[in-house]
């Protein structure tokens, strides 16, 4: 599925956690109120290689968008339509499943 500034893996929905013990043990966001979006003016995009990601949900933890979610096999992905291309979820990725590539519009 295409986003207006990214792809999107086909199937790749966003998972509402409804209760606290659903979370993962760390500090949470509950979602973008955005409604427009804001990750247009980005330089480099976050790729996930699910083959290195062990579902630490660290990069999901420290995104400040959040444009990381979870998606329903555990796995991350990114909304690029919010992602600002920072790279903090790649530099605090202990496996580094996670690389900054040069967007190309």
């Amino acid at each position: 599925m295409n986003t207006l500034f990214g792809e999107r893996k086909e199937g790749a929905t966003k998972i509402v956690l409804t209760k606290v013990d659903e979370y993962p043990e760390a500090p949470i966001s509950l979602g973008t109120t955005l409604s427009n979006f804001t990750g247009d003016w980005r330089t480099f995009i976050p790729i996930v290689d699910e083959s290195k990601c062990v579902k630490c949900y660290i990069c999901w933890k420290f995104c400040p968008e959040p444009a990381i979610y979870i998606k329903e096999d555990g796995y991350v992905a990114v909304d690029y339509d919010y992602c600002k291309g920072c790279g903090i979820c790649a530099n605090e990725c202990p496996t580094k499943a996670i690389t900054m590539e040069k967007e190309e519009k």
